[in-house]
């Protein structure tokens, strides 16, 4: 279903923005995985699922993480799709986006900050307080490039993305190496934060962090760009 933009056409966000948020969101959802319970940071789909299965099947700590990830999740989409339409009105549809991940990467490096404290080995507390903290940036990410880009684009839950490709590639006979390489993405973003957990483990959260900070350099950049065109 084509998402509403309203009177105006939806803006694009950054391609290099994109790359980087997506590898971003592959290598938190392995730390959280591995580290911090077994459960996802950004894949809602996947946790909802793992809490129907912690209540059914009798294992209530895995039903507990998963909530946990879930009620985090929403609120940094509401968080983060705030911060997008505020700062939005007040100066542009770039800007809003810009401020979403600015409340990402404090969240994100605040997560490493906390993750150095306890030496790699947090408790089973502190893993909780961690998942949360992740799935709350997580959320922030998705619901500012939501605001930006309409729905059109998407840098965490590849369902979608997969679908369409596939769906393009039969329909038109068309194959769209942008929307592959995002799919791509996941797990190499994911395979960065195992090999991280497992070499470099008090690095691992960090990662995330530096492609995030980076991919928001890349926003501004772009935005910048845009202000000195001719006639702009």
């Amino acid at each position: 279903m084509p998402a509403d933009r309203g009177h105006t056409s939806a803006p694009a966000l950054d391609r290099t923005a994109q790359y980087l948020l997506t590898a971003a969101a592959g290598c938190v959802n392995a730390v959280g995985f591995l580290v911090l319970g077994g459960v996802f940071t950004s894949v809602m789909t996947a946790n909802l699922a793992l809490l129907g299965l912690g209540l059914g099947g009798g294992h209530p700590g895995t039903a507990r993480l998963a909530a946990l990830a879930i009620v985090a999740y929403v609120v940094g989409v509401l968080v983060g799709s705030r911060a997008a339409v505020g700062f939005g009105r007040r100066r542009h549809r770039i800007g809003g986006v810009r401020a979403a991940l600015m409340a990402e990467c404090v969240l994100l490096w605040g997560v490493w900050i906390f993750w150095l404290g306890v030496g790699g080995e947090p408790g089973a507390a502190q893993r909780a307080a961690l998942l949360a903290a992740s799935s709350l940036a997580m959320g922030c990410q998705n619901g500012g490039v939501r605001v930006l880009t309409g729905g059109a684009e998407t840098t965490a839950y590849m369902t979608g993305a997969i679908t369409g490709l596939v769906a393009e590639a039969v329909q038109r006979r068309a194959f769209d190496r942008h929307v592959a390489l995002i799919v791509a993405l996941i797990p190499v973003g994911a395979a960065l934060g195992g090999l991280a957990v497992r070499w470099a483990r008090l690095g691992a959260p960090a990662i995330s962090a530096v492609l995030v900070t980076a991919a928001l350099m890349a926003v501004v950049r772009a935005a910048s760009r845009r202000k000195v065109r001719p006639g702009r």
